[in-house]
């Protein structure tokens, strides 16, 4: 379509924009919504053999195509095409290839847009199943949530995932894109606060890759990302606070009904990798004693008596603290 509209661009038409009627709610959540979750990749690092060279790679040259993909058709819509922005609507980029290059374009982008959404839900299932799991193999999940199937993939986890995305499914597409982003935005104030904790608690923490910076170089790279997340979270509408609050308040509630089953052993969690407490950041141990970041949690799993406990009770005491 690209290539098809160059010679009917006005590049004028690219600087013409009636700022009164922008949709900045909208605008600011969908372009949020189609340039993020780059961190989802690292719950796919244990199936990736060396991720700290292959991720950096992948996702820089990831980052290209989705820049790409995104703005060569938008320039060549916007250029070649003397359309009002209420005509952009959900679905207007086949229309678009239509005008420009006739059906068999529209026909092409309805099939690259259907196999599109396709690739984003396999993507975001993988990621939150796999996340799910490793939250089970670090003893936070019940068991079962590590369990996988003869291909290798975590069931149980995948049908909680599944399960969310029917949930979702009362709420229109912009009322989806105000929720998960709010809750997103939510996920990651709290990955950049623990990210500067353990860069000042913990500095000599094995990583799998390390951030080329300092403690202040680190907070500084934090902060614009930080500011972003908090205008998109603004921008949220009554019913995505309502919503977005709830499903918090309820997390606020299942994490002490968890360690409250763990304790009474209601139900089978995976003790052989028990994290170490956020109360134990604090006291300074031999560095061979915490393998890498993973080992820590910022929450307070067990107190230190109870997890010596658990440790003592598996065959081979895997972890001991101290």
């Amino acid at each position: 379509m690209g290539i098809l509209s160059i010679p009917r661009i006005k590049p004028k038409q690219w600087v013409v924009v009636d700022f009164k009627k922008v949709d900045w709610r909208g605008y600011f959540n969908s372009m949020f919504w189609n340039l993020n979750y780059w961190d989802k990749a690292s719950t796919l690092a244990g199936e990736v053999e060396n991720p700290s060279k292959t991720f950096p790679k992948a996702l820089f040259r990831a980052v290209v195509l989705v820049v790409c993909s995104y703005l060569i058709p938008l320039l060549a819509g916007t250029g070649a095409l003397n359309t009002k922005s209420s005509e952009w609507s959900d679905g207007y980029f086949a229309e678009v290839g239509m005008l420009i290059g006739g059906f068999w374009l529209k026909w092409w982008i309805q099939a690259a847009a259907a196999m599109s959404n396709l690739g984003l839900f396999e993507a975001e299932m993988s990621a939150d199943s796999f996340q799910l799991l490793g939250m089970s193999e670090m003893g936070m999940l019940p068991s079962i949530f590590s369990a996988r199937s003869k291909h290798g993939t975590p069931t149980f986890s995948i049908l909680c995932s599944a399960t969310g995305v029917i949930f979702l499914s009362w709420m229109n597409f912009q009322e989806i894109l105000e929720f998960v982003n709010f809750v997103y935005s939510i996920g990651m104030l709290l990955e950049f606060a623990a990210f500067i904790r353990l860069r000042i608690k913990k500095p000599d923490l094995h990583r799998p890759y390390r951030v080329p910076l300092q403690t202040f170089g680190a907070i500084m790279l934090c902060l614009p990302p930080a500011l972003l997340l908090v205008l998109v979270m603004c921008l949220a509408s009554y019913k995505t606070f309502i919503v977005s609050g709830i499903v918090i308040i309820v997390g606020f509630f299942l994490y002490p009904a968890l360690v409250h089953a763990k304790n009474r052993k209601w139900t089978q969690f995976d003790i052989e990798h028990v994290v170490v407490p956020s109360n134990d950041l604090d006291v300074q141990e031999p560095p061979q004693e915490l393998a890498d970041e993973a080992s820590v949690s910022l929450l307070p799993v067990l107190s230190l008596p109870e997890i010596n406990q658990e440790v003592s009770e598996t065959s081979a005491g895997v972890l001991k603290v101290e």
